[in-house]
């Protein structure tokens, strides 16, 4: 039985070197999906994918067949969803978020991530995470290998539990799709809290 596991990361680099650690773990490409705030641009205009259905379509194979960490990585592109805004996405949390968008079953990443398997506790802080400028990685593992998987993505994650915790005391309550996506100033600001 498999189980998904995620977290987390302030930014890109650290999430791409997660994923590096993963393969080389031995968790396939296949297994693993990464999404990252893109409101500032980084991963470049250029590089998106239209909005439209053939766009959502596109995007829904982002990653797949694509061989090794670099493969995955390689087959980025830039999605619009709901309450996150631009993010660059890859593999098969994509093609979920894609999916239930769709189907607007819960109609957000929150329902991706839950209809992946992430708790109902922990899916809206992960998505207010990307929301906020960070990169969120998911890997789908065994789950008798769960804890030597969490513990390579332990190395370098942001504390889910303390930033949501800061999230709280400032007002923030639940992650909500119908907000204002984060602009490139507010992801600044928010990579320079403490």
């Amino acid at each position: 039985m498999t189980v998904t596991i995620s977290r987390l990361y302030e930014n890109y680099a650290d999430a791409q070197r997660a994923i590096t650690s993963l393969e080389a773990a031995g968790v396939p490409h296949s297994d693993l999906s990464i999404i990252a705030n893109n409101s500032d641009n980084w991963y470049g205009a250029e590089k998106k994918v239209d909005r439209t259905e053939e766009g959502a379509a596109t995007g829904a194979g982002i990653g797949a067949g694509l061989g090794g960490a670099a493969g995955l990585l390689a087959g980025l592109g830039v999605l619009a969803i709901p309450g996150l805004g631009p993010v660059v996405a890859a593999g098969w949390l994509a093609s979920t978020t894609l999916g239930v968008m769709a189907g607007a079953a819960t109609g957000t990443i929150v329902g991706a991530l839950t209809e992946a398997g992430v708790s109902e506790e922990e899916a809206p802080l992960y998505a207010e995470g990307v929301r906020r400028g960070g990169t969120l990685v998911s890997a789908r593992v065994p789950e008798a290998e769960r804890a030597r998987f969490e513990s390579i993505l332990d190395q370098s994650a942001v504390n889910i539990r303390e930033r949501s915790a800061a999230w709280q005391r400032s007002g923030w309550e639940t992650f909500d799709a119908s907000a204002q996506p984060y602009t490139a100033d507010d992801v600044r600001k928010e990579r320079e809290l403490p």
